[in-house]
């Protein structure tokens, strides 16, 4: 049985409505602590997005 790896990259708001998206790739549980960090830290439109390996998201205006 072959172990699919899954990549996941995060997309938030700055209180300034600066949009931003994550350098790295995380695993999913990461994602998810690295998503409730960002927003406790009050930033806006945290998004967990699945990304492929090499691949980041685009931070969307």
């Amino acid at each position: 049985m072959a172990i699919t790896m899954q990549n996941f990259a995060l997309t938030w708001t700055d209180p300034d409505g600066t949009p931003h998206s994550s350098a790295v790739a995380y695993d999913k549980p990461s994602a998810g602590r690295r998503k409730q960090g960002l927003e406790g830290a009050g930033y806006s439109d945290v998004q967990i997005v699945e990304t492929k390996p090499g691949h980041l998201p685009e931070a969307v205006a």
